[in-house]
């Protein structure tokens, strides 16, 4: 954005000067706002997607293991220790996706990285800018 007026008073600077914060502010808000919805609702559908599936799954799982049961019974294995052993193993995969899920869900933080980034951009062109103006200024004194 380029300024066509270069004798302009201070009360006009400072005008200018809030005035485009006021809109870099909002701007920065409004992409804040639509980076956390989406963030949101991609962890809103996972989530879902998980229940959905887990709630298939359980009962296709409890009949396999059954018929894990049954099968080492049939191998002259005692129903006692076939349960033990189909149990046992159930019980460490579960606990090894339990674990995998628990660190998927804390590296899915909703934080607004756009913006952060965006955010860092414009403070640096902003300093770039007084820098520019004071120099500037020292060769116009």
């Amino acid at each position: 954005m380029g300024v066509a007026n270069t004798n302009r008073s201070i009360p006009e600077l400072l005008t200018d000067v809030v005035n485009n914060f006021t809109v870099l502010v909002r701007k920065e808000t409004q992409l804040a706002r639509i980076e956390m919805s989406e963030k949101i609702g991609d962890l809103a559908i996972g989530i879902g997607l998980l229940v959905g599936g887990s709630v298939l799954l359980i009962p296709a799982l409890v009949i396999l293991l059954q018929s894990a049961v049954a099968a080492l019974v049939a191998a002259n294995i005692a129903m006692a220790w076939a349960s033990l052993i189909v149990g046992g193993v159930t019980l460490l995969i579960g606990l090894v996706l339990l674990a995998v899920g628990i660190g998927r869900l804390k590296a899915a933080r909703p934080v607004p990285t756009r913006t952060i980034g965006q955010l860092q951009q414009d403070a640096h062109v902003a300093t770039q800018q007084v820098r520019s103006e004071d120099g500037t200024a020292k060769r116009a004194a």
